[in-house]
C-alpha cells in the first residue's frame, strides 16, 4: 500500500513510442471530457486524478516558461531603450519575437515533433537572438537619419547595407545547429527539440525582419510625425 500526503494512490504508468505517437494528442484525449478518464471516475466518484511524470513537469513548467519569456522581452526593451535614446524604436525591434516563436512551432510540425520542455527553453533563448538582426537594421537607419538622409532613403539604404549580414548570419546559425538535428543517438535526442526552436525560429524571423523592420520603422516615422503637426497646430491654437 502506497500513500502520499496521507492518502492511498495506486500509480498507473506508460511510455510511448514518440516517433509513431503524439503524446500531446493522447494526453488530451485521456482528459477530455468524454475521455476514458471521464468514465472511470463517473464509476468511482471517489477517485482523485494527479498527473505525474513528462505531462506533470510539462503542466508545471508552462507558465515559468512563459513569465520567462516576458521578463527576457522586459530586460530586451530596457537595453535597447537606452542606446537608441527611444522608448519607441525598441517596440520596432522586439515585434520580431513573436514572428520567432511562430517559426518554431512551424518546424515543430515540419519535423512532425512534440512541443516539450526543451522546445520551450529553446524559444526562451531564441528571444535573446531573434533580435539582433532587426537591432543591427534599426542601428543602420538611425545612423543614415542623422547623416542627413531622408528616412524612406534611409531605410532602402540601410535594408540594402544590412541585407547580407542579416542573412548570413541567420544561414550560418541554422546551418551550426543541422548536424544535432539530424543526430540519431539517444544523447542527442533530448537536445533535438530546443535546437529546433532555435533554429527554425531564427530562420523564419530573418524573413520576417527584412519585411516587417522596414515597415514599422515607416508606419512610426509617420505617427511620430502626425503627433508633431497635431501638437504644433494646438500649440498655435492656444497661443
Amino acid at each position: 500500500i502506497t500513500r502520499i500526503d496521507g492518502q492511498r494512490v495506486i500509480n498507473i504508468q506508460a511510455d510511448a513510442d514518440k516517433e509513431v505517437a503524439d503524446v500531446t494528442a493522447i494526453n488530451s484525449e485521456l482528459y477530455a471530457d468524454d475521455g476514458p478518464l471521464a468514465e472511470i471516475l463517473a464509476q468511482f466518484p471517489g477517485i482523485i486524478p494527479v498527473k505525474s511524470g513528462e505531462a506533470k513537469d510539462l503542466e508545471e513548467t508552462i507558465p515559468v516558461i512563459v513569465g520567462g519569456i516576458v521578463m527576457v522581452t522586459i530586460a530586451i526593451y530596457m537595453l535597447l531603450a537606452i542606446p537608441f535614446r527611444s522608448y519607441v524604436q525598441p517596440l520596432i525591434v522586439i515585434v520580431v519575437i513573436p514572428f520567432g516563436v511562430a517559426g518554431a512551432i512551424f518546424g515543430h510540425l515540419l519535423t512532425f515533433q512534440d512541443l516539450s520542455i526543451l522546445s520551450f527553453l529553446g524559444i526562451v533563448a531564441l528571444t535573446g537572438v531573434v533580435v539582433n538582426d532587426s537591432l543591427v537594421l534599426v542601428d543602420r537607419i538611425n545612423r543614415l537619419r542623422r547623416e542627413g538622409v531622408s528616412v524612406r532613403n534611409a531605410v532602402w539604404q540601410g535594408g540594402v547595407a544590412r541585407f547580407r549580414p542579416v542573412v548570413l548570419t541567420s544561414v550560418t546559425t541554422f546551418a551550426s545547429l543541422i548536424p544535432i538535428l539530424l543526430e540519431t543517438s539517444l544523447q542527442a535526442q533530448f537536445l533535438i527539440p530546443m535546437a529546433t526552436s532555435l533554429g527554425f525560429g531564427v530562420l523564419f524571423a530573418t524573413g520576417i525582419t527584412l519585411i516587417l523592420v522596414p515597415i514599422c520603422y515607416l508606419m512610426l516615422d509617420d505617427v511620430l510625425g502626425a503627433f508633431k503637426t497635431a501638437g504644433s497646430t494646438l500649440y498655435r491654437a492656444f497661443r
